[in-house]
């Protein structure tokens, strides 16, 4: 059985030269042309490529009709290999931006109803440092946390209850995020006045992971009905868009400044029922364990003007 390495050995042995060989290799496909990617020779990317396999333990790739192919432990180690690439980028673009006197890099994180939110103050943030380098993540409030865990964004706007530790982090504000039940202009339901929860209850839902599927399950049982037997989960905000405009049969939930701006174009409509569970405002959240970049401060101080 092989031994997983120590991060000691790790930290010690691996090198960023190293890493970008394996990137070349799955981009390539071929020793021969991996080589000449990053400027060495065959002989050398074959000992470099043996060096890695012999400090991770592990065989990384194997060879097919198509060349070299990373297998299921390769696919893993590339996928950090790119996250480390990236994370040095941004380093450089960091460094850069302090050196040039317009901040470095900042990354930021919001759920799909909090994006608005966070656009607003990165825009406010633009206009002193227009140069600043920017990450913008939309995701889930479990999926922003652990981001942040990672250190991969600098702050995130979502509900700090999803993460495993509330506590790991500082908190700033509350933004509201009121939801509208809405539908394809030509659904049944939309111009009813007032349905029933039973006749929604009946309906296909459209859920965004994790948040909306509570609230829904929230709402089901505060009725007394089982929860829908169909539903579609998508995780994308566009995605939940094209379905409503592109199927008059199925319901969402979607937060109120998403919802307003696509039903004044006539894109989608709003059922006329008023949703019992309360929804859980978000708030800014950063590690505690961390010292923020000027940029992350800067866009804190934006988000509360």
């Amino acid at each position: 059985m092989l031994m997983t390495p120590t991060l000691e050995t790790l930290m010690s042995r691996l090198r960023l030269r190293q890493l970008r060989l394996l990137l070349a290799l799955d981009e390539c496909g071929s020793i021969h042309k991996a080589a000449e990617q990053v400027a060495i020779s065959q002989p050398g990317a074959t000992r470099a490529l043996g060096e890695i396999e012999s400090t991770l333990g592990a065989v990384l790739f194997t060879r097919s009709s198509r060349g070299l192919e990373a297998n299921e432990l390769g696919r893993c180690v590339l996928r950090y290999a790119r996250l480390i690439q990236n994370d040095v980028a941004h380093l450089r673009e960091e460094m850069l931006g302090i050196q040039q006197g317009s901040g470095g890099h900042l990354a930021v994180g919001g759920t799909m109803g909090a994006m608005s939110a966070i656009v607003e103050a990165v825009a406010r943030v633009r206009e002193k440092q227009p140069s600043l380098s920017l990450q913008i993540v939309e995701d889930t409030s479990e999926g922003l946390l652990a981001l942040l865990d990672q250190g991969r964004i600098d702050v995130a706007l979502c509900r700090p209850n999803f993460g495993r530790r509330p506590s790991d982090y500082h908190s700033y504000g509350q933004y509201a995020e009121p939801l509208w039940v809405v539908a394809n202009p030509a659904h049944p339901l939309v111009g009813r006045a007032a349905p029933t929860f039973g006749e929604l209850a009946a309906q296909v839902w459209i859920v965004y992971p994790v948040s909306m599927p509570r609230m829904l399950e929230q709402e089901f049982v505060a009725a007394g009905l089982p929860r829908p037997v169909q539903s579609i989960e998508i995780s994308s905000t566009y995605g939940i868009l094209a379905m409503l405009m592109q199927d008059a049969t199925v319901l969402a939930l979607l937060p109120e400044r998403i919802a307003r701006e696509e039903a004044e174009h006539g894109r989608i409509a709003r059922v006329d029922y008023q949703l019992g569970t309360r929804n859980p405002p978000f708030e800014l959240l950063w590690r505690q364990d961390r010292e923020l970049s000027a940029a992350a401060r800067h866009f804190i101080q934006c988000y509360g003007d």
